[in-house]
């Protein structure tokens, strides 16, 4: 039996406007100067790069803050192609989501896409160690009653793929936000979730 754990951002929803607005009001607000947002690697938690580029700052009021921004925007939040599908034809025993950001931000997200949580969700606050580390992965996957050699792991970002690698899962890179070449350590690559669910249903 084949368990699913995703990402959120940038797998089943494309948040990337909104991120980006939110990081660029926040390197502003820091005096990090332009391009300082175009640089931050996308699935990370908000809190390390915080404490990367800001050091010395409350990394925890500043997260706050960011999140709250977020959540209050969402314009251009939408559900990516196959998102719905994945949540709907695997299950809830079957699927999880884990992602870097919090659960008010995940649930905002997921709403504003139109898409219903599955039961198991892992989010940042829920964890000691953020990607690339797989101790996401692997409490999904005891959350499901999993075993990890059973799961596959959708990722558009190398932390991510680094981290469900880690866990000793199988990886499939999507490239929503992200070149073949930067996800090469993936299994194998897919353009988005609609094209990886067609694939798994001709075989």
């Amino acid at each position: 039996m084949t368990f699913v754990l995703s990402d959120l951002d940038g797998v089943l929803v494309d948040s990337h406007a909104s991120i980006m607005r939110a990081w660029r009001w926040w390197t502003g607000r820091q005096g990090l100067g332009d391009g300082a947002a175009d640089a931050i690697p996308q699935g990370r938690p908000s809190g390390d790069v915080i404490a990367a580029l800001a050091p010395g700052v409350d990394v925890a009021a500043e997260s706050r803050a960011i999140d709250r921004y977020q959540a209050d925007d969402t314009g251009g939040v939408v559900a990516l192609p196959g998102a719905a599908d994945l949540l709907a034809g695997f299950g809830p025993d079957r699927v999880a989501i884990v992602t870097s950001c919090t659960a008010p931000l995940a649930a905002v997200r997921l709403r504003a896409a139109g898409l219903t949580a599955p039961a198991v969700l892992v989010t940042a606050d829920r964890l000691a160690r953020g990607k690339p580390d797989p101790e996401g992965y692997l409490l999904a996957a005891r959350e499901l009653g999993a075993d990890p050699a059973d799961c596959v792991v959708l990722e558009d970002a190398p932390a991510g793929v680094e981290a469900g690698r880690a866990a000793g899962m199988r990886v499939v890179g999507v490239l929503t936000t992200h070149s073949p070449q930067e996800l090469a350590a993936a299994d194998e690559r897919v353009t988005t979730v609609a094209d990886w669910l067609r694939a798994r249903a001709r075989r």
